[in-house]
């Protein structure tokens, strides 16, 4: 965020911000100013509200922050640098003259959370307990994980810790991506096809899975079949059970299954080396976005795994997104993360019991299908890593000299900017990844995986129908399926020789217009099949 975002005449946060001279990396999702009459403006996603000039808070610290709590927007970011900037002096007058005020408490609670230090509790403090977050403004703890604290009269709502909670905002369309209904459409999808098939599916949505990740990751799946076939086995065996691979030892275990036996790491799981997503160019190293140190690796982690077990019951679309995103985002291990990354969408949907085993959801699939879906993925990605790159790059360098550090990794790359980086990285706003990843999981299932089983039930049909033509086992008939997808419809030589049946008058015909009218069944007039090999 830049100054010249601010409004003219700003109270609240953005007075805070030009006072303070404090500004998060990511922009405040509430601009507030003093104008003529009372509007709001919806501009690229946030919101600029105007209030009438009886609505301006006195010139201070405490008003203009008790205007923040009231109408705007919690911004964890912002106010982790404000609470840097200001020190605890303002606060502790404020609650010493305020002891029973909700929203004196309530920045006392925050400041305490979000710096690590305490203020003076005042004798007289009192007064019913409050929510520390609007739940109606951004994503909270689910009631049933709220903990009283009886140190403020607050009722911690937060969905995470101070060493990691992602900012949320309910915006209209992060409200509509919360909503999305992943059972609905997936049992949608079963009553139309029959969960049956689907289930009969799950191995090539596996597979399909597996390849379209390291896709993603820019590895031809031709030239890394093992590989490919390996992460398949890993996700079908280990989505949904056992621990989240949020600490050492799970990670580690997963991470091992990923790699496979042959690798150069000398330690798995938490990294123990820096770490930085970009690209060599002309041997030229070009960074993308800089991770967490090694030292805040565990306890971010920990942020994550009480983040899902806040909002227990909440959007499955939303708790999977997080926990994929915030995973990326943290990159704590030194090889693997983009897999792990998207693992635990899957993972997260299959332990919410939305997606029953043993399905997985290809939305690797949906994100590699062409260049613009790749472009919306790595937008989305830079939602976070473009304004903190935009930040840091000047902290950014490599140095003559290589390091290795314990985990075996190799590197000359250094980091001045952690202090800069840190309330980016423990308070990222996922907002718009929420937004992302839900439109993925809808199609994933209403486009994705409804044409496959189209597809997958006219193959079926057409297996019988050559089989109700010439007997034959189940893996001959699927050979002939792909010998009329190859062969543009002409009996092959090696068929010949290995069927001689088909040479009969008539049959081949036959099975080609058996094979063509299962498809068409569907009314997949546009495929293959159909269109090259319907008999003329």
């Amino acid at each position: 965020m830049k100054s010249d975002d601010l409004p003219n005449d700003p109270i609240g946060a953005a007075w805070l911000a030009r006072q303070h001279d404090v500004l998060p990396l990511s922009r405040l999702h509430v601009l507030s100013q003093v104008g003529g009459q009372r509007r709001a403006q919806v501009i690229d996603g946030y919101r600029l509200e105007t209030f009438p000039e009886n609505m301006r808070p006195a010139p201070d610290f405490a008003s203009h922050l008790q205007f923040h709590l009231r109408y705007e927007v919690v911004h964890f970011e912002f106010l982790a640098r404000l609470f840097r900037a200001s020190g605890p002096a303002p606060l502790q007058a404020w609650i010493d003259s305020e002891p029973t005020g909700r929203y004196a408490r309530r920045s006392a609670f925050l400041y305490e959370w979000l710096t690590g230090n305490e203020l003076a509790v005042p004798p007289k403090l009192g007064g019913n307990y409050v929510d520390a977050l609007d739940s109606d403004l951004m994503v909270a703890s689910s009631p049933a994980r709220i903990v009283k604290n009886s140190r403020w009269r607050v009722n911690d709502n937060i969905p995470g810790t101070p060493a990691f909670t992602p900012l949320l905002a309910k915006s209209d369309a992060v409200r509509a991506a919360i909503a999305t209904n992943v059972a609905g459409l997936f049992g949608d999808l079963a009553q139309e096809f029959g969960e049956e098939l689907l289930l009969r599916a799950a191995a090539w949505m596996t597979l399909r899975e597996s390849k379209a990740s390291f896709s993603i990751e820019g590895e031809d799946d031709k030239a890394h079949t093992s590989r490919i076939q390996r992460f398949a086995d890993v996700m079908a065996r280990r989505t949904g059970h056992g621990n989240l691979p949020l600490s050492t030892e799970p990670m580690a275990e997963l991470q091992r299954e990923i790699l496979g036996p042959l690798h150069t790491l000398k330690h798995l799981g938490i990294r123990q080396s820096p770490v930085f997503v970009g690209e060599t160019v002309r041997f030229q190293e070009i960074v993308h976005y800089v991770a967490p140190p090694a030292a805040m690796l565990s306890d971010m982690l920990e942020g994550v795994r009480v983040f899902l077990e806040r909002t227990e019951g909440q959007s499955s679309a939303m708790r999977s997104t997080v926990a994929a995103f915030a995973f990326v985002y943290i990159h704590p291990m030194a090889d693997g993360n983009g897999r792990v990354h998207r693992f635990l969408i899957n993972d997260t949907l299959r332990r919410d019991g939305v997606i029953p085993a043993p399905v997985i959801l290809p939305v690797s699939a949906v994100i590699d299908a062409d260049a613009g879906e790749r472009r919306a993925y790595n937008e989305v990605l830079d939602a976070v890593s473009r304004p903190l790159m935009e930040s840091v790059r000047d902290m950014v360098a490599f140095s003559t000299q290589q390091t290795e550090f314990p985990d075996g990794v190799v590197s000359n790359f250094k980091f001045s900017g952690e202090d800069v980086a840190t309330p980016v990285w423990r308070y990222p706003d996922l907002g718009p990844h929420v937004v992302y990843m839900a439109d993925v999981l809808a199609r994933t299932i209403t486009e994705q995986m409804r044409e496959e089983s189209r597809y997958l039930r006219s193959y079926h049909r057409a297996r019988e129908a050559i089989k109700d033509i010439v007997e034959m086992p189940d893996v001959q008939a699927d050979r002939l399926i792909r010998s009329i997808e190859q062969n543009e419809g002409k009996l092959s030589g090696v068929l010949r020789k290995e069927m001689p049946v088909l040479e009969t008058p008539g049959v081949w015909d036959r099975i080609t217009g058996a094979v063509a009218e299962a498809f068409m069944e569907e009314g997949q007039v546009e495929d293959s099949v159909v269109k090259l090999y319907r008999p003329k």
